[in-house]
């Protein structure tokens, strides 16, 4: 007698997707296109996010950001070749950041790349994503698909974490198995960013160090704000006494006008201090590999914290490494200063406390200026009222004299509210960031940007207005790269390579998607106009007008810009 009872079945579709869905990753950043179409059709009906985007790059870059902000890999779809490759810049942006993220692309069949027979966008993308991440899988088989799954979740968050690729080969999809057997199959990560305890001599050593320090200082980088260890950092900053400085993505873990925030003073602390323990910071290009110039000439005694241990000496010697998860690392020095520790010499912190103090006020009426066109000062003056109205809003910020002067002038609050380009200093991640920053949190979003980083991500405004995102966009519009005033050196029809057109209607872009577009010449104009717009949470964007000779070369990093010494006759 036949069974006349049908075998319960599942595909490859359904197991990622309840691989994911088990594990707490129920967003999906993309772009839709052979092979994952029905995948993001599958995924939505299943009850999962899925953003649609104009470019993978920008996808990437919401999939990344959204790892920081939540410490769970921010998932990024994309379609074979060209696709993978769009998303691979956010995927190495992601792993150089210590971001949690996985870049998950459809594939060629194997059988036919492996012999080069020419497949429909047919790429050995494994092999080419490897050295640009942190790791990288490919799953064959659907009963493997949990397991993947899992390996690239535990690969992504632990240790440091980084970018992961996955690849998923067309023919996976499809794949069928016994349901059950499918469910069976399924991994739910347990702990898979355990706890790293610092080793009790290391946590004494630096402690030693910085109770022999006559100008100590602290430096926060990005990692600090990502371990989410608020409470902890601060209580250590302020039981410690020594002056801190924020690393640009680390401002608001101690709100920027704290007694102890040091920014204002940057020159001098760097300079002047004689310990120095970094958290969650890097002595890479951004602190000037903690030597040269910027850090003067009197010895240093650097401490270190990092769950990495080759980050050690990457630069300059580390005298106290304390190798651990920050959150234990920061607990366990709180643990063992006990109740008698003393401050940092009086003359030292005075010293800091006065510098801060000129420097604010000599920059207090520049910040305050109505002037016509606008100047960076006076246009970020007034943003920097608003965000220290609404301290819970989110910053997005890049560009050059865009990201430069905003960095230094506009004041945070809280922890993760600022996010920027980065260690790479990459240009393009203002509108995939505001999206994911957008999305994750529920909170508004002001995203700065200069016209030239904001030309690399501007189409995605049409996806802010489509989620109808409580993002208000403000481009700084000085109708060029730096200034809007180079001109052709041999006079001819083409206008100089740093030069756009002259007064264009950025606001016009966001009308014709639905949006609010807002065109302003004065800070009174623009305040208005933001205010207007995180009140509403209607997606709005303020094309600024700055005067074209605002700007500087480069921002502040000219000197990495070569210079020729060759004159030609």
């Amino acid at each position: 007698m036949a069974d006349t009872e049908t075998e319960a079945l599942t595909d490859g579709f359904h197991l990622i997707i309840d691989a994911l869905k088990l594990n707490d990753l129920n967003t999906i950043y993309g772009v839709p296109g052979i092979p994952i179409t029905d995948f993001g059709r599958m995924a939505q009906a299943e009850g999962m996010r899925v953003l649609s985007f104009r470019h993978e790059q920008h996808a990437g870059y919401a999939a990344a950001i959204a790892g920081f902000l939540t410490k769970k890999p921010g998932i990024c779809l994309t379609v074979s070749a060209p696709g993978f490759l769009n998303g691979l810049t956010a995927l190495a942006h992601a792993t150089t950041n210590c971001f949690p993220m996985i870049l998950i692309s459809g594939s060629s069949e194997r059988e036919i790349v492996d012999l080069q027979q020419g497949d429909y966008e047919e790429m050995d993308q494994l092999a080419i994503a490897k050295p640009l991440c942190k790791a990288a899988y490919r799953v064959l088989h659907a009963e493997d698909i949990g397991i993947g799954i899992a390996r690239a979740i535990r690969a992504a968050i632990s240790g440091r974490p980084g970018g992961v690729y996955l690849d998923l080969p067309a023919k996976l999809f499809g794949q069928v198995m016994d349901a059950d057997a499918g469910a069976a199959s399924l991994v739910k990560v347990i702990d898979p960013a355990p706890r790293q305890l610092p080793a009790p001599e290391s946590v004494a050593c630096a402690l030693d160090v910085l109770k022999s320090a006559k100008r100590p200082l602290i430096i926060l980088g990005k990692g600090a704000a990502y371990a989410q260890a608020d409470d902890d950092i601060r209580a250590l900053v302020e039981k410690s006494g020594i002056p801190y400085l924020p690393m640009s993505m680390a401002k608001g873990l101690l709100p920027d006008t704290h007694p102890q925030s040091a920014g204002p003073a940057r020159s001098l602390v760097l300079k002047e201090s004689d310990v120095v323990m970094l958290i969650g910071a890097r002595l890479n290009w951004l602190l000037s590999h903690g030597k040269g110039k910027s850090w003067g000439d009197k010895p240093k005694r650097f401490v270190q914290i990092d769950i990495e241990p080759k980050e050690m000496d990457s630069n300059v010697e580390i005298v106290a490494p304390v190798v651990g998860d920050i959150g234990s690392c920061v607990s366990a020095l709180l643990d063992g200063m006990g109740d008698d520790w003393s401050a940092p010499p009086a003359d030292w912190t005075n010293a800091i406390t006065a510098k801060v103090e000129t420097n604010v006020a000599r920059m207090a009426p520049k910040l305050q200026n109505n002037n016509v066109p606008m100047d960076y000062q006076g246009a970020l003056g007034s943003l920097r009222t608003i965000i220290k109205e609404r301290p819970d809003a989110i910053l997005v910020n890049e560009g050059a004299n865009t990201l430069d002067f905003a960095r230094s002038i506009i004041d945070m609050y809280q922890p993760r509210k600022r996010l920027d380009v980065g260690t790479w200093g990459v240009m393009g991640i203002g509108m995939g960031q505001a999206i994911g920053a957008a999305v994750e949190t529920g909170k508004p979003v002001l995203a700065v940007e200069g016209d030239s980083a904001f030309g690399f991500s501007g189409m995605e405004i049409e996806t802010i207005c489509r989620y109808n995102l409580p993002i208000c966009v403000v481009v700084f519009n000085n109708n060029g790269i730096y200034r809007g005033t180079d001109v052709n050196p041999t006079g001819g029809a083409d206008v100089a390579p740093t030069v756009f057109v002259k007064d264009a209607r950025y606001d016009k872009m966001m009308e014709a998607f639905g949006g609010v577009g807002v065109y302003a010449t004065s800070p009174d104009d623009l305040t208005r106009a933001v205010n207007e717009a995180m009140d509403s949470g209607r997606p709005t964007l303020v094309n600024a007008v700055i005067d074209e000779n605002a700007g500087t070369e480069s921002g502040r990093i000219g000197n990495l810009n070569p210079q020729s010494v060759v004159s030609k006759k």
